[in-house]
């Protein structure tokens, strides 16, 4: 039985199911996209533990703002970013450390 699995990513940030459903979308180049994807898309990262950082859904953090986003870094995991519709993906990236060029 395998103890550890390798992934390729060089950070990772943790974004709410239950923020981004209650929104319906708000994200993207056309505003429809739930944030988890338009940040893949904008990155060009693919899903899973090959690509290059990781952007993963997970169930409710319990903060649930009003008209925004819970996400966690989790390199920075202290310090929870909550992310409103039309938000600057590449601010947001730089922020979570999933560019290349870190924040």
């Amino acid at each position: 039985m395998k103890e550890h699995v390798r992934a390729n990513w060089r950070n990772v940030a943790l974004i709410c199911r239950k923020c981004s459903k209650k929104l319906d979308g708000g994200f993207g180049p056309d505003g429809d996209e739930r944030l988890a994807k338009a940040l893949r898309r904008h990155l060009s990262l693919k899903k899973g533990r090959k690509a290059a950082a990781g952007v993963v859904e997970v169930n409710c953090l319990g903060v649930c703002p009003k008209g925004a986003v819970t996400v966690v870094d989790g390199a920075d995991s202290r310090e929870w970013l909550l992310v409103r519709p039309g938000a600057d993906l590449d601010e947001l990236a730089a922020a979570l450390g999933l560019t290349d060029g870190q924040p």
